[in-house]
């Protein structure tokens, strides 16, 4: 029986204090130094720190933007690679209410210049090693932030331009101030950018619920359990590190800091710290598994590679798990956290062949836990497409782990989030047992003649190619089909006496000879600071070329 008050259970049972607090990540950090103070959280070189020490700093960092006048809602820009600092960034900053801003570091200067004005970063703390261009960004920018340096040792540049040096500002905080948590998970915690391929990026804004949730389901769907050691190769300003920097909080873990990307370093550090877990896009592993001998170590146990990408190549995947890596493929968006889709293992594929298993590592898989829903959609209409492994849609996202918005672009927002889904502009197949697969951008499809060309299908095959590092398909105008597939490949060694015949003979052997490459170019590809492939570049050079 109910009253007019409501259900039974809504009488008397209020939410207060002792049974409801706002979800965030930085309540990970006071708990590892509480319960495993002493164990290590960050290793940089000859630099190491436990979880009470880390958790201090975080502090000190906290309360000495608190003293600078730093208050809710205000944004705190941070460039800087892979070190101790940026990972304390991470949590002191929104422990201070301010807004995270992690900005590329392979950015020109006027990408850094917009960056900084559109999130009106009030402070930018900056490693010395990019001084040079992020001293050309500021006279350009319309409202200069506040600049702290950071000295790390093994930057190779150490000029100054900040008003004060990192450690010196931490030194201005308190090391017992409070650790205040947002009473609001809804509240703003980061500002991340897209790769802005074409015209300015858009800000991307996080909240601490997000956060939460996406940093216990990467732990989740990648199986980690406590005190994994993580090896920083994944660039901590890329969706903040993937909400990664969080995870390994949660779980007391140890951050092994990698500065240089290289496959040596990447071995070595497997090696020095029995690394079990790192992140990567599929151009590392490609590095990883074509190193140089000499660089490479055997490991001393399964290695854990969480990967996410379009569709790293079969062919790589294979070659990675020969070398004694275990691959968890996945997918994501800067919108949703970085991955919330992941490759579910499942027990039959244990008798699959290694092609096949190969085969079946590539489809993107299945929504994250904390993800609602997941689906490949029409987008006009927001009707799911059929379950048969062929028919294309665009990838759906719903659920906690989707972006808040577009900062300052209401329309942009509104347009990604329309019919209660988040599109992702991801065009994909949806298999018969649930798993989708992604293949290409929608503005990556090549229409030639009227039917539809997956770049990725063919870049698939041209991986498999004894001759082939890298591969990148592309649109290039066609006066009789309208365009066709352009190939830009990177060959193994320049002493590898293959042409532009011999990959389009053997792509014509293989699959539909509309779809094989008409035109291939033998050179270098453009990567972003994350290893993707620029598409853009390569798009903008087959369109130059002109109609064959």
């Amino acid at each position: 029986m109910t009253t007019s008050s409501g259900h039974i259970y809504e009488r008397d049972l209020d939410k207060n204090a002792a049974n409801y607090s706002a979800l965030s990540p930085l309540s990970w950090v006071e708990r590892a130094a509480a319960v495993y103070p002493n164990r290590t959280s960050v290793v940089h070189g000859d630099i190491q720190y436990t979880w009470e020490e880390t958790f201090t700093r975080c502090r000190r960092l906290s309360s000495a933007l608190s003293y600078y006048g730093i208050k809710t809602g205000d944004a705190v820009a941070v460039l800087a690679t892979n070190i101790p600092a940026f990972y304390e960034c991470l949590f002191g900053i929104p422990a201070a209410g301010a807004v995270i801003n992690p900005i590329n570091i392979r950015l020109d200067s006027d990408a850094i210049a917009f960056i900084l004005d559109h999130g009106e970063a009030r402070i930018l703390i900056t490693d010395t090693e990019f001084s040079h261009v992020v001293k050309e960004a500021l006279t350009k920018c319309k409202n200069k932030p506040h600049v702290i340096d950071i000295s790390d040792p093994e930057a190779m540049s150490h000029e100054k331009i900040g008003e004060i040096e990192y450690e010196d500002f931490l030194a201005t905080g308190d090391p017992e101030a409070p650790w205040t948590l947002p009473t609001d998970e809804w509240q703003a915690m980061a500002l991340c950018y897209t790769s802005g391929t074409t015209g300015n990026p858009k800000g991307v804004v996080y909240h601490h619920r997000g956060a939460y949730l996406n940093a216990i389901g990467c732990a989740t769907a990648w199986n980690m359990t406590h005190h994994p050691t993580y090896l920083w190769t994944l660039p901590m300003f890329h969706c903040c590190g993937w909400t990664f920097p969080w995870t390994i909080a949660a779980l007391a873990g140890t951050n092994i800091c990698l500065r240089k990307i290289a496959a040596k370093n990447i071995y070595d550090a497997i090696e020095k710290h029995e690394v079990t877990h790192f992140c990567g896009a599929p151009i590392v592993l490609n590095f990883i598994v074509n190193a140089d001998p000499k660089d490479t170590k055997p490991l001393p146990h399964l290695v854990e590679v969480m990967t996410a990408g379009a569709a790293p190549p079969a062919a790589v995947l294979k070659a990675t798990e020969k070398a004694g890596f275990h691959i968890t493929h996945t997918y994501g968006l800067t919108e949703t956290y970085g991955p919330a889709v992941f490759n579910a293992p499942q027990d039959d594929w244990a008798t699959l062949n290694e092609d096949e298993y190969a085969e079946t590592l590539i489809r993107q898989g299945v929504r994250y836990p904390v993800l609602q829903d997941l689906d490949v959609m029409d987008p006009e209409t927001m009707i799911p497409v059929p379950r048969d492994g062929e028919t294309i849609g665009e990838i759906m996202f719903k659920g906690n782990v989707v972006m808040r918005g577009y900062l300052k672009n209401p329309s942009a927002t509104e347009e990604s989030l329309r019919g209660g889904y988040f599109h992702s502009g991801d065009l994909a197949v949806m298999h018969p047992d649930g798993y989708l697969q992604i293949k290409d951008r929608s503005k990556d499809i090549i229409i030639s003649g009227g039917e539809n060309i997956s770049s990725i299908e063919v870049e698939e095959l041209l991986y498999k190619h004894p001759s082939i590092l890298e591969a990148a398909v592309v649109a290039r105008p066609d006066d009789k089909w309208g365009e066709t597939p352009c190939a830009f490949v990177t060959l193994r060694t320049t002493s590898v006496k293959t042409t532009e015949q011999d990959i389009i003979n053997y792509c014509k052997e293989k699959i539909a000879k509309f779809k094989s490459p008409k035109t291939v170019i033998f050179t270098d590809l453009p990567k972003t600071s994350t290893g993707k492939i620029q598409k853009f570049k390569l798009r903008a050079q087959a369109e130059a070329m002109g109609s064959l």
